[in-house]
């Protein structure tokens, strides 16, 4: 075994073309450090409907030029036999490590395979590379991104010609054909002959951004911005600028993008402590409202004041803002169908059905959201936001934060707040709290064991509240592909209308994910604050028990 270990890690290093990791390897290598080789070379990185992540380093189970190649190889190889070995394939990259060499070197096989690569011209928000597949009438698009990942990851996103992310069966042809890459000396690599876009492509997406707002609309609302380190601020604050909006207040430490994230644990912004920074900024520029992208800017987060809180903000959920986008969209007279995932807050079903919208539920994910047959609007509660469809088939943290500033705009002119509307949708619908339980775990083993527990021993009520409908979402459903996940319906009582939770693996990180739901029945204005209690209370009760029923 450890013989066949060094032997692997040997043929390994002689083919890498990145020198970074060959020096890496080759220490591992003198030191006879198995247990190190033994955690890269236990398998390969496992190509899905998210691609590809990981932490960067030497070896088939971490992030590196080897593994990128044959990605790429694997990918031209795909839409060859699709027809489309004559397209373009559009590039784009963020500002992590070697995320320009992955994309460069990805650029480099497509040509080689006799693809047509097209560069985007540095690094650019992901709803930049969406916009730009279809803009530029491209078979598929890379985007180099570990999004919101800790510093140590990068990885690998595949979108096909209609801008929207890969889905079974695509993601499993793929991955065949990735297989079937031998040695990389194989794999042919030009020095040129790709395009290297100009900014106009940019600039189209800026020009994109102008259907998002209602010509004529208030434009007054102040913003504390933070790009996360990412690189979110240029095209956010262009879009801004372009729209009429106040120039936002860029959060200093944060403004520049900076693979190493220093100022943060995590670089999203729902983590705790990520908004510190941002906060203070805002208590220094008292703004109608704090929006920040995560590192790749596909993601917006928006925060109000709240003058009870210890920051004196409140970081709004994105069930929150997914509510508020849609009571703006109504308002503007929006038509077409509103969808969302089966995590996120029921309320939008509820928005949706007093427009007379139609509403759609999907499993997780903007590879699925996308893919909504007329598709309007669509939000998860992971804080992204599809607020223009046709320009971005993608969740979009600019665009999403241009229409939010619009609706603080509009109700800064009424004298009003966005803390105000959520309070008068909780009165017309119902108070729907969400929350989450959410384990990090070192062994993904202990996910496993959690949802075998789960399903052997399934809770017969939480909180109190009956379990009265158990779903395993592995056998699918009417309406839903399987995926592995747990769907429960709580009944109601005298304090509660009703609740839901939904258990899942994260598909991008090393999570087990609990999304929870509670609707709490609100007369009046008057109410509000007894139901928020109920619903506090509530699902605290429902975390502790399903903690105990899950063994996490």
């Amino acid at each position: 075994m450890e013989t066949d270990l060094i032997a692997r890690a040997k043929a390994w290093l002689a083919e890498d073309p990145d020198r970074d990791t060959r020096d890496e390897l080759a220490k591992l290598v003198e030191a006879e450090d198995l247990t190190e080789l033994a955690a890269r070379f236990s398998g390969t990185l496992q190509f899905g409907t998210a691609g590809l992540r990981g932490e960067l380093g030497a070896g088939p189970m971490r992030m590196n030029r080897s593994v990128v190649i044959r990605a790429a190889a694997g990918l031209a190889a795909y839409l060859k036999d699709q027809g489309q070995g004559d397209g373009t394939v559009v590039i784009g990259y963020d500002a992590r490590y070697k995320s320009a060499d992955f994309a460069r070197d990805t650029a480099a096989v497509m040509v080689g395979a006799g693809l047509k690569a097209a560069l985007l011209p540095h690094p650019l928000p992901t709803p930049v590379l969406a916009f730009a597949i279809r803009h530029l009438g491209a078979v598929a698009g890379v985007e180099v991104t570990a999004s919101h990942n800790p510093p140590r990851d990068n990885g690998y996103k595949v979108y096909l010609g209609d801008g929207s992310q890969i889905v079974p069966p695509a993601d499993a042809e793929i991955a065949d054909r990735i297989a079937a890459v031998g040695a990389l000396a194989d794999v042919p690599r030009p020095e040129s002959g790709w395009e290297v876009l100009g900014d106009d492509v940019v600039e189209a997406y800026l020009r994109r951004t102008d259907a998002v707002l209602t010509p004529g609309s208030p434009r007054g609302a102040n913003v504390v911005y933070t790009p996360m380190h990412g690189v979110g601020r240029t095209t956010l604050t262009a879009a801004f600028a372009r729209a009429g909006f106040p120039a936002p207040t860029v959060v200093p430490e944060q403004a520049d993008p900076d693979p190493d994230f220093p100022t943060v644990a995590f670089p999203n912004p729902e983590e705790p402590g990520a908004m510190d920074l941002a906060f203070a900024a805002a208590r220094r520029a008292a703004p109608d409202l704090v929006i920040a992208n995560d590192p790749d800017a596909d993601r917006c987060a928006v925060a109000v004041p709240a003058p009870s809180a210890a920051a004196g903000w409140r970081m709004l959920r994105g069930d929150e803002v997914g509510a508020l986008l849609a009571e703006h969209l109504v308002r503007k007279g929006a038509r077409g169908t509103f969808a969302t995932t089966i995590v996120s807050s029921s309320l939008l079903s509820r928005i949706a059905a007093a427009a007379d919208t139609p509403y759609e539920e999907t499993l997780t994910g903007f590879k699925w959201l996308a893919r909504t047959p007329g598709l309007r609007y669509a939000y998860e509660e992971a804080l992204g936001y599809c607020v223009d469809p046709e320009g971005v088939r993608d969740k979009d943290g600019i665009t999403a934060a241009l229409l939010i500033a619009e609706l603080a705009s509009e109700l800064k002119e009424e004298g009003r707040t966005l803390t105000d509307l959520l309070d008068e949708i909780a009165v017309r619908y119902g108070l729907h709290a969400t929350d989450q339980l959410s384990v990090r775990v070192e062994d993904l083993s202990l996910i496993t064991a959690a949802m075998r527990r789960l399903r052997e021993q399934p809770p017969a009520a939480l909180a109190g509240l009956t379990v009265a409908s158990a779903e395993d979402l592995a056998e699918g459903t009417a309406s839903l592909p399987p995926t592995d996940g747990l769907r429960y319906h709580l009944a109601g009582d005298a304090g509660v209308d009703a609740a839901r939770v939904v258990v899942r693996p994260s598909g991008t990180e090393p999570k087990l994910k609990c999304y929870l739901e509670v609707v709490v029945p609100v007369d009046s204005a008057a109410a509000l604050n007894q139901a928020r209690t109920t619903a506090e209370t509530t699902l605290a009760a429902i975390k502790a028990d399903l903690s105990g029923a899950a063994g996490i």
